[in-house]
């Protein structure tokens, strides 16, 4: 008996006059929700294959690529069951619409940061506005075939009413479809724990996550996590504090005697190269080299060749946190708008304690990147932004004034500016997608199969050009021999999608140990008076604030960073990325994956283990940090430290 009543529903939930599967192909109509489904299914893996660069190992991988958009997909369409039977066309058409367009936004923000995106970006929507070409250069005309099932199925539906059956459910026919949902739901997670163990804890590596539990349960996943990290603060009471200033303490070294406090007293001049990486240092194009000026003042400089860019999908923003305050960026979004109202202990706020006018200039709106909020938390006196500049058409290009006219308004900032002053300047014009006016270009394009990168080195050239000019001004000025001057790279320029290129122009396979080299950026520290010096120590961003402080003659004993004075002899070489990836002295590991510097080979996994914990507990002190704002109890165990000793002494 309980067998016929089971079979009885299951058969109708398949049957033709069911809600399900064997009347799609009847002449009375095909079952809307199945064509839906199918497609949404079929352009996700084409997405997969053609778009988004996955990397599979074997057939089980393969199959679980092909296979996880369906749980979501069963779940969401499924939704339709339960509404009334005149509203199930449109939602299931709605929701075609909505998932096609998440996929679409993942396919264009893949192009360029070959990463996926993340509920935090998604807020970040201010900077729409501005960004102008790149998205437009990031968009095919193709991409709108994504969209081409949509439009017929609404034209069918409208037009061709019957061409679609609207069925009745019963709560028989639920419930198997949500078991049934919920079984495909289990089952994918099931394999790809089995294929990834500890699949879930890898929150850093979005690829895996997507290629495993597929796009739009990633982004479910996105969310829960979003709302574990909002969580956070509000339940944080500063009791990690005191682990996490015990391991910072641990790690602290002495400094160099000889060159602490050398620029004491001194103008901080810093710049921040858009998109600069160090594999254009002393290179040429078409036979002239991209970075003539670069080239001779790293001569005059200290020049650190072997440090890397820190950042995550913050990018610009990302490096300015990393710089100042010597944590790491989140590995979801931008803490510059997802954590601007924290309490920070930033260079800006340290530097106007000793006596030092900060201001940031940037010929950018002053919301790009919640700048104006954040700014005020980092400590800044002064945000000089698009409106203390004469921006013209004229004298802009791509993302708005280019570096020549910005550095040129520039002179006359600095020369307001109460003395010692730290200066930021954040430069525009070699940015993404790196269009140049043919009067301003002094270097030709390269030639390959990538526009990206053919674009990049002219647009390089004319940055090192606008730094010519500008050291030129300091020293006519006055400021170049009062002023110890930073220069950096932001973040990469040219991503791994344009690997193929970039094999071609350094002559050699870009490998997962090339690209991760690649993330080299220069870091260039002039001190009037000293003599340059290349040195190869393995550095981050996450060092610059403690080596600047002390050449500045500022202790930073009291302070909670993770960077290291890249000038100490006790400097230990090592470095993480956001991404996990971590690079020491001799090896180099990313991607599970243990490589030997000196020949870029494969090898066993021990050399790498004794870092593996220190680069995730790094990575995870930093972020409970920012997510719980833990900064605000530090300060308040500090000044309740200095009372209890001020009470002592008396």
């Amino acid at each position: 008996m309980m067998e016929a009543r089971s079979g009885s529903w299951l058969q109708s939930f398949f049957d033709e006059e069911g809600p399900g599967l064997k009347g799609v192909f009847k002449n009375q109509g095909y079952s809307l929700f199945w064509v839906v489904f199918l497609s949404l299914w079929l352009k996700t893996y084409i997405a997969y294959k053609t778009s988004f660069e996955i990397d599979i190992e074997n057939w089980i991988q393969e199959f679980i690529l092909l296979i996880n958009p369906v749980s979501f997909l069963l779940l969401t369409l499924g939704m339709n069951i339960f509404l009334k039977e005149n509203r199930r066309k449109v939602y299931l058409l709605t929701m075609s619409f909505f998932i096609t367009l998440v996929l679409f936004a993942n396919l264009v923000f893949y192009r360029f940061f070959n990463d996926f995106l993340t509920i935090p970006v998604l807020f970040q929507t201010s900077n729409m506005s501005d960004l102008g070409s790149s998205v437009q250069d990031l968009i095919n005309p193709s991409d709108l075939l994504y969209f081409a099932d949509l439009l017929f199925l609404m034209f069918l539906t409208i037009y061709k009413p019957k061409t679609f059956h609207v069925r009745s459910y019963n709560l028989q026919n639920r419930k198997f479809f949500i078991s049934m949902a919920l079984g495909v739901t289990f089952f994918n997670l099931a394999l790809a724990e089995a294929e990834r163990p500890e699949l879930l804890t890898r929150t850093f590596d979005r690829e895996i996550l997507v290629k495993n539990i597929g796009t739009y349960n990633y982004h479910l996943y996105d969310a829960i996590l979003q709302t574990k990290s909002s969580a956070q603060r509000a339940l944080a009471d500063g009791s990690e504090l005191s682990e996490i200033e015990n391991y910072v303490r641990s790690n602290q070294k002495k400094v160099n005697d000889d060159l602490y406090g050398l620029a004491k007293g001194k103008n901080v001049i810093f710049v921040s190269l858009e998109s600069t990486q160090s594999f254009v240092i002393n290179k040429t194009v078409n036979g002239e080299e991209i970075t003539p000026f670069l080239n001779e003042f790293i001569k005059d400089s200290y020049y650190f060749n072997n440090f890397y860019h820190q950042t995550g999908q913050g990018k610009t923003s990302d490096s300015e946190f990393i710089i100042e305050n010597s944590l790491y960026p989140l590995g979801r979004g931008a803490v510059f708008f997802t954590h601007a109202q924290n309490e920070y202990k930033a260079t800006p706020e340290i530097l106007t304690e000793n006596g030092y006018y900060t201001a940031s200039l940037h010929a950018n709106n002053k919301s790009f990147w919640n700048r104006d909020m954040m700014y005020d938390s980092l400590g800044y006196q002064r945000f000089f932004n698009s409106d203390d500049y004469e921006v013209s058409e004229k004298n802009s290009v791509n993302w708005g004034l280019n570096d020549k006219s910005f550095f040129q308004q520039s002179i006359a900032h600095l020369e307001g500016m109460p003395q010692p002053f730290y200066a930021k300047f954040i430069t525009l014009t070699n940015h993404f997608p790196f269009t140049l006016n043919e009067e301003d270009r002094t270097l030709e394009p390269y030639d390959s199969n990538s526009k990206t990168l053919n674009q990049y080195f002219p647009t390089v050239r004319y940055t090192d050009e606008a730094l010519e000019r500008f050291i030129a001004d300091l020293k006519r000025v006055g400021l170049y021999e009062k002023s110890i001057i930073v220069m950096y790279g932001d973040h990469y320029g040219i991503s791994e999608n344009h690997n193929s290129a970039m094999s071609q122009f350094l002559g050699k396979e870009i490998t997962p140990f090339e690209s991760v080299q690649l993330q080299r950026v220069p870091l260039i520290i002039h001190v009037p008076g000293q003599k340059g010096k290349t040195i190869s120590t393995v550095s981050g961003q996450i060092d610059v604030r403690p080596t600047l402080m002390h050449l500045l003659g500022i202790k930073t004993d009291d302070f909670i960073e993770f960077g290291k004075d890249l000038f100490s002899e006790e400097t230990i070489e090592f470095t993480v990325l956001r991404d996990s990836s971590f690079i020491t002295k001799d090896y180099l590991y990313t991607m599970d994956t243990c490589y030997d510097k000196k020949t870029g080979a494969m090898t066993e996994r021990d050399p790498c283990e004794n870092y593996l914990e220190k680069a995730k507990q790094e990575l995870e002190y930093s972020d409970k940090i920012i997510y719980g704002d833990l900064l605000r109890f530090y300060e308040k165990k500090k000044m309740k430290k200095e009372r209890n000793l001020a009470q002592f002494s008396f």
